[in-house]
């Protein structure tokens, strides 16, 4: 039943594309008939052009998202034990979240070059933010009867990070990890679009250039499914390897 509540807007959406290909509502330049997505996919496929785009850009996201979870949760555990040092440091923090990654490209064009670097941090600075936010509230949220019960126990610091804090935390924390891979992902293609040599986002835009519409269809295709078969890939490894967990929580 689920699976077809899911399936209806997209059925809907691909039943009017054949109706206005099959009475030529559209010009076939702008919205390409399916032949020519079946010939620019085998072409392409057959290249093995879309594979290295895709596998180039899936590198560059775990990279990033990676780097991301290095940064956000140590700190996230920094601004919960030092409230009083992180209260001086919120005030930045939000005008860096309010701050469209994809503005600090130029920037980091400049500094860092259009190699994977610049993209790397772009991906960072579009990811860290659910990432931190959801361990902080889900660390400040954590029962303080169970702070006491490890201070009654004499655990020390790193023992009620392991043993209280985390797990408590853990379900909100998988909830931002999840929006921040989705953020991850937008972010490179939108990087890929402005500066670089290969990915998902450099093949659409040279498409483009070419007015090739049917590979643009194509690569935009290839981003969607993408992300939503990442979305589906990080919902089951986490339900493995934390079955106590609600999969809706996530």
């Amino acid at each position: 039943m689920k699976f077809i509540k899911i399936s209806v807007f997209p059925l809907l959406l691909t039943g009017i594309y054949l109706l206005i290909c099959r009475f030529d509502i559209v010009n076939p330049y702008l919205i390409p008939r399916p032949g020519q997505l079946i010939t620019a996919l085998l072409s392409l496929t057959g290249r093995g052009i879309l594979q290295h785009h895709i596998a180039v850009s899936l590198q560059r996201v775990f990279a990033g998202f990676f780097l991301t979870l290095l940064f956000a949760l140590p700190m996230a555990l920094f601004f919960h034990f030092y409230r009083r040092i992180s209260a001086f440091l919120l005030g930045t923090l939000h005008f860096l979240r309010n701050t469209p990654p994809l503005a600090m490209v130029p920037l980091l064009i400049l500094w860092f070059g259009i190699g994977e670097a610049s993209k790397l941090v772009l991906i960072i600075m579009a990811s860290f933010f659910p990432v931190f936010l959801n361990t902080l509230s889900g660390l400040q949220q954590v029962d303080s009867r169970l702070i006491e019960m490890g201070d009654t126990l004499e655990l020390n610091r790193w023992e009620k990070i392991i043993h209280i804090l985390l797990p408590e935390a853990l379900p909100t924390v998988l909830t931002g990890m999840r929006l921040s891979f989705g953020y991850s992902w937008r972010a490179l293609i939108g990087a890929e679009m402005i500066a670089a040599s290969s990915g998902l986002g450099y093949m659409i835009l040279d498409a483009q250039e070419l007015a090739r519409t049917d590979i643009v269809f194509i690569g935009i295709l290839a981003i969607g499914l993408s992300g939503l078969l990442l979305d589906i890939l990080f919902q089951r490894v986490i339900q493995h390897i934390f079955p106590w967990i609600p999969g809706e929580v996530i």
